[in-house]
């Protein structure tokens, strides 16, 4: 009886877990001389390895964490635009991110967690030193149908190729939470080695940080470089995620 029990639960774990890629450790350079104020100055970072999935959260992922804990479903469940269980899952604080991933390691035994800023950016750019895109550096529109991408919300995962690690959808289709506490003014002080971003005080650390470009923008597929931010407990039709998790 015990070992029918434990493989019902090594089925469960493996059904759940989301396609894990390998980011090794390196040196890279984070930010850009050209960007926002914020992504400045350019600074080198050390990044341990460490594990990202592959796409964003999809609605179908997130189904089985509504079910599995009888948390509240995104605000969009019932759009059309937004449903498809393929899509990322949207509408979801940066809290949710966090409780999803708090779930998803008690079920599995994996720590899953939010990647830092530093961690999604060199996972974005892939061992391409300084470029502005996961691909490179040739803009968006060259992209095959980046006319007609994203019309009307963010496209199911995966439709089109990954980047050189592997890494779907970086830059764009959603931003994505990260674990850190946003400051602008955070590179001029960031240590060199595995950045967690600010600590929470007064008049910093009231945003939490977040990367990658969005369906709803004008421009739809950001520089790997560039930082956005919204207060953590904010439910956003273009805010997904995607987990990370530390090698074990």
């Amino acid at each position: 009886m015990a070992a029918a029990h434990s493989h019902h639960q090594l089925r469960t774990a493996s059904s759940i877990e989301p396609h894990l890629v390998s980011i090794p450790e390196a040196w890279f350079l984070m930010g850009s001389s050209s960007g926002q104020d914020c992504e400045r100055p350019v600074h080198r970072v050390w990044i341990d390895a460490f594990l990202l999935a592959a796409t964003q959260v999809t609605n179908a992922e997130y189904e089985r964490f509504v079910n599995s804990t009888a948390s509240g479903p995104p605000p969009f469940t019932h759009d059309p635009n937004f449903n498809h269980p393929e899509q990322p899952v949207t509408g979801i604080s940066w809290f949710d991110a966090e409780h999803y991933c708090q779930w998803l390691s008690a079920q599995t035994g994996r720590p899953y967690r939010l990647p830092t800023e530093a961690e999604w950016e060199r996972a974005a750019r892939a061992d391409l030193e300084q470029n502005d895109f996961p691909w490179g550096n040739d803009p968006p529109h060259s992209r095959p149908n980046y006319a007609t991408r994203w019309q009307t919300g963010p496209e199911p995962v995966a439709r089109y190729a990954p980047n050189a690690f592997g890494l779907h959808n970086m830059c764009d289709n959603v931003h994505e939470w990260c674990s850190d506490w946003y400051d602008l003014n955070y590179y001029a002080t960031s240590p060199d080695r595995n950045p967690r971003g600010p600590e929470l005080r007064q008049g910093i650390g009231q945003r939490k940080a977040s990367r990658g470009g969005s369906w709803r923008h004008h421009v739809k597929v950001s520089l790997c470089s560039a930082r956005s931010s919204i207060p953590p407990d904010f439910h956003y039709a273009d805010y997904g995620f995607r987990v990370a998790s530390d090698l074990i």
